[in-house]
């Protein structure tokens, strides 16, 4: 029985550092508008859709403190960014998953949720995912506000809740009793780490959604040759992107839409684009065509997940986990002894 789903990622240009939240709030309102015309069902929005990228910038607490959404943040007054786009999401029938950065009493993360559209006031939360593969340093290559810093493990904690997939109950309603969508989620580095793809696909992972500020020149955080172009940097990013995503995707037999902040901000910090959906055979059915606001549309068939989960990648039947051992008791690098 098919299982068809229309699903989109919702590409966001260019943000400064001084751009206004309610300038951003009216673009990404739009891109909700777009979605619901075209009767799309779940959108997939990039990592800190509601700021610019702040970890490339060197902050003050006081200055700092601005970027991120606070602990109950959804129960704020009606002014509050994050709920105003949920609510408006809500009232379209939106499935979203969107990205910000969070503030809680216990940690400060990079978060993920998906929202889901409900008859309450407020559409609540189905899950929540905190990123885990922080890259970059804690102390600034350069407080030269021209400098591409990757602060994040600064300014963040790893996430503390694993890797875990869950069921979206509200995206079969044109297919019962067929089961639910599995769905999971991945911020922006995660996607390059095998690890948390595997531990999807051993839940039987059919859509990943991921988001992400991926920059195109970064020679102090890549230790980059100096031979290397800008232009070069570009094109091995957006490579590296691809890559990682169709690989996993086909090797998890799940379908991945990948979001991107994207655009020069600040007229200086270039970010890649690259948003994509996948299929589980990793081929790209749709992507960008812009590098500024764009709604990437594509509709898929659930059921083309099955055969990769069956064959060639029934885990099950072929994995071998008595030789695995290392991933998981091992972290750096042992390298074997030079023979003698």
């Amino acid at each position: 029985m098919p299982r068809p789903l229309r699903v989109a990622s919702a590409q966001v240009g260019h943000i400064d550092l001084t751009t206004p939240r309610s300038s951003i709030l009216s673009r990404l309102i739009s891109l909700l508008d777009q979605a619901a015309a075209q009767s799309v069902q779940l959108v997939v929005f990039p990592e800190t859709t509601f700021t610019t990228f702040f970890p490339r910038y060197f902050l003050g607490e006081a200055e700092l403190g601005s970027y991120y959404e606070r602990d109950g943040f959804l129960e704020g007054g009606e002014n509050n960014v994050l709920r105003t786009f949920v609510c408006h999401a809500g009232k379209l029938g939106l499935d979203v998953v969107v990205g910000y950065a969070e503030s809680t009493p216990d940690i400060e993360a990079l978060r993920k949720g998906l929202y889901t559209p409900s008859s309450a006031p407020l559409p609540p939360v189905l899950s929540k995912y905190r990123k885990v593969h922080l890259p970059g340093t804690y102390e600034p290559f350069s407080t030269d506000p021209k400098t591409t810093n990757q602060l994040e493990k600064r300014y963040f904690r790893p996430g503390d809740l694993g890797f875990e997939a869950f069921r979206a109950p509200g995206l079969k309603a044109k297919w019962p009793p067929a089961q639910s969508p599995i769905v999971g989620m991945l911020i922006c580095n995660d996607r390059r780490w095998a690890e948390g793809w595997r531990c999807y696909g051993l839940q039987g992972v059919e859509i990943m959604c991921i988001g992400y500020n991926t920059t195109a020149w970064a020679p102090e955080l890549w230790g980059s040759s100096p031979d290397l172009t800008r232009e070069q940097a570009r094109e091995d990013a957006m490579f590296h992107h691809k890559l990682v995503v169709q690989a996993n995707a086909y090797t998890n037999s799940t379908f991945c839409i990948t979001s991107a902040r994207t655009g020069l901000d600040d007229n200086h910090f270039e970010l890649i684009s690259g948003s994509m959906i996948v299929s589980p055979q990793g081929r790209i059915l749709a992507e960008n065509k812009t590098s500024s606001d764009e709604l990437i549309v594509a509709d898929v068939d659930l059921d083309e997940c099955k055969p990769g989960k069956a064959k060639t990648f029934c885990f099950e039947r072929h994995r071998r986990v008595e030789c695995y051992g290392r991933i998981v008791g091992q972290r750096g690098v042992v390298e074997p002894p030079e023979e003698a």
